[in-house]
C-alpha cells in the first residue's frame, strides 16, 4: 500500500534503504518517517473536519430538542415526550450506544433510519421524526452526521420509556403502506434557475430544519398537504402560523432582517416571540446557525407560493394601549364582565404593564402575532404552559398558569377564558373569543384529528370484520357439503 499518493511502495522503500550510502540511510529513513507523520495528520485532520461538519447538521436538524428528555436528561439519551393528536411518541436513544442506542448501526442502517424512517431491525418509525425531510439529506451530509455521533457523542446504557399508541396506530408496520403514499425519497436537487444563497436555503427549510413538518397542514391520515405548503396548522396545543410570502396571511410583510433576528433570538419587538415549540427549535438549532444560512432561509421563504386565509390585517397588525385597567381598577365585587380584568390586573400587569406596552423584558400585548392571530391557541397555551427560551446568555422566562406552582396559582379554565378575552379585547384581535370549552380543549393537547376520533372503533370494526371473514368461510363450507338423498 502506498504510503502517500505518489510515494515509493514499501518494497521499494527497503531497496532504497539497502543500496544506498550507510551515511544516507538516517536521512532517507527520517524523510520517510516524516511523510508518514504528515499522512496521519492530515488523516486526522480530514476527520476532525467531517465531525464538525456533522455536529453543525445535527444542530441544523434540531436531534437534541427532541431526543434529550427535559430537566436534565442526557443529551440524544431520548425520552423526550413527543405529544401528537394520536398519542404521546417517546424519542429514542441515538447515542452510540451499543445496548441501548444505534452504536451498531452501519452507516448505511443510519441512512435509512434518518432518511426512511426504518430502524436497523426493520421497525418502523413514526413520521413524528420528520425523516419525510430528512431523506432530501444529501450524502455527505449523512456520512459527516454519522461520523459527529458515533465519535463525538457520549454513549448513554439506558432505554428511554416506550411509546404506546392505541390501536389501530400501535401497529408500527402500518407505516410501510404509509411511506408507500406519503414518503418522498428523492434527495434535493438545486434549481439551475435559482441562485446558490437560495438553493442553500430550500436544502435547509425544506430537509434539515424540516419547516413543514410543523408548519403545514394536515390531511386525513396525518400526511402534510401538499398543496397547502407552509400555510400553518395545529401542532398539539399549539399552532405553527402561515410562514409563506404571502403579506397578510404569512410573513410577506417582515423584512428579511427581522426575520433573521427572530430565528436568531426569538424576539421581534412588535412582531412575535418565540413560544413552545418554536423556541425550543431557536433555542437548540436556529440560533446556533452561520448568518449566510439563516439569511438563505430567509431568501427561501419569502419567496414560497403565498397562501391567503380571510384575514385582512397580519396577525401583528392589531391592538394599542389601552387604560382599561385604570378605569376599571378599584370597583368592588365582581361584576359582570369583569372577571378577566381581575385574573389580568392581578397576574399580568406587573409584567406586560397595566396598558400592555410591555418593557425590555416583557414583550407587548399588541402588536404581537399571539394576540392577533385568528386562531387563540398561542395565546392561551403561553398562559397554561408558560415560555422558557434560552439564547445565549440571556433567559427569558414567563411562568406557566396552568399548573399550580412555586410561581404561581392555577388558573382554571374559565380563568385563562376570561383573562384571555380581555387581552384579545384589549390589545389583540377582537373577533376571536374563547369558551372555558375551548380552553379545556387547548390544555388536553389541541382538537382531535378524525383520524384519532375513529380510533376507538377501530378494534370493534377489527372484530367485527373478522367475525364476517369466518361467517362466510362457514357459509361457503356449508354450501359445498352434499345433500343427502331423499327418500
Amino acid at each position: 500500500m502506498p504510503l502517500s499518493p505518489g510515494s515509493p511502495s514499501p518494497l521499494r522503500f527497503l531497496s532504497l534503504l539497502t543500496h544506498c550510502p550507510r551515511s544516507a540511510r538516517a536521512g532517507l529513513v527520517f524523510a520517510v518517517g516524516l511523510m508518514v507523520g504528515a499522512t496521519g495528520v492530515l488523516a486526522q485532520d480530514a476527520n476532525a473536519e467531517l465531525i464538525a461538519k456533522g455536529r453543525y447538521i445535527a444542530t441544523a436538524g434540531d436531534c437534541a430538542a427532541c431526543h434529550t428528555a427535559p430537566h436534565g436528561g442526557q443529551p440524544f439519551a431520548g425520552g423526550y415526550g413527543i405529544v401528537s393528536p394520536l398519542g404521546t411518541i417517546f424519542s429514542t436513544n441515538i447515542t452510540p450506544s451499543k445496548t441501548n442506542g444505534i452504536g451498531d448501526y452501519s452507516e448505511e442502517e443510519f441512512a435509512r433510519a434518518v432518511r426512511e424512517g426504518v430502524a436497523k431491525d426493520g421497525t418502523h418509525l413514526y413520521p413524528a421524526m420528520p425523516y419525510t425531510a430528512y431523506a432530501k439529506t444529501s450524502d455527505d451530509d449523512i456520512k459527516a452526521l454519522y461520523a459527529y455521533f458515533m465519535s463525538e457523542v457520549t454513549p448513554v446504557d439506558t432505554t428511554p420509556q416506550k411509546t404506546e399508541l392505541p390501536f389501530p396506530f400501535s401497529i408500527r408496520a402500518s407505516m410501510a403502506g404509509w411511506n408507500l403514499f406519503f414518503l418522498d425519497s428523492t434527495r434535493f436537487k438545486p434549481d439551475a434557475s435559482k441562485s446558490e444563497q437560495w438553493n442553500r436555503g430550500a436544502y435547509l427549510a425544506e430537509g434539515l430544519a424540516h419547516c413543514s413538518s410543523c408548519h403545514t397542514p394536515r390531511n386525513l391520515l396525518m400526511a402534510e398537504s401538499s398543496n397547502k405548503a407552509l400555510s400553518g396548522g395545529p401542532l398539539g396545543s399549539w399552532y405553527a402560523p402561515n410562514i409563506t410570502s404571502d403579506p397578510v396571511s404569512g410573513i410577506g410583510g417582515w423584512s428579511e432582517e427581522e426575520l433573521v433576528a427572530y430565528m436568531r433570538t426569538g424576539h421581534v419587538a412588535g412582531k412575535a416571540q418565540a413560544a413552545g415549540p418554536m423556541a425550543e427549535a431557536v433555542e437548540n438549532s436556529l440560533q446556533h446557525l452561520t448568518d449566510d444560512d439563516l439569511k438563505a432561509i430567509t431568501v427561501y421563504v419569502k419567496s414560497t407560493e403565498p397562501v391567503a386565509s380571510a384575514a385582512t390585517t397580519p396577525r401583528y397588525g392589531y391592538g394599542k394601549p389601552s387604560d382599561a385597567e385604570f378605569a376599571l381598577r378599584g370597583l368592588p365585587g365582581q361584576a359582570a364582565g369583569e372577571d378577566g380584568f381581575h385574573v389580568f390586573s392581578g397576574s399580568c400587569a406587573a409584567c406586560h404593564q397595566v396598558n400592555g406596552q410591555g418593557n425590555a423584558f416583557y414583550p407587548s400585548l399588541f402588536n404581537n402575532t399571539a394576540t392577533g392571530a385568528p386562531e387563540p391557541d398561542n395565546l392561551v397555551s403561553t398562559i397554561l404552559f408558560g415560555l422558557t427560551r434560552t439564547v445565549g446568555d440571556t433567559h427569558t422566562f414567563m411562568p406557566a398558569f396552568g399548573p399550580a406552582s412555586s410561581f404561581t396559582d392555577r388558573l382554571s379554565d374559565k380563568e385563562v377564558a376570561d383573562v384571555s378575552n380581555y387581552v384579545l379585547t384589549q390589545f389583540g384581535n377582537p373577533d376571536v373569543m374563547l369558551t372555558e370549552a375551548d380552553v379545556a380543549r387547548i390544555r388536553e393537547g389541541g382538537e382531535k384529528p378524525l383520524l384519532a376520533k375513529l380510533a376507538p372503533y377501530a378494534a370493534p370494526a377489527a372484530a367485527l370484520m373478522v367475525l364476517l371473514i369466518l361467517a362466510a368461510f362457514a357459509a361457503a363450507a356449508f354450501r359445498r357439503q352434499p345433500r343427502q338423498a331423499s327418500t
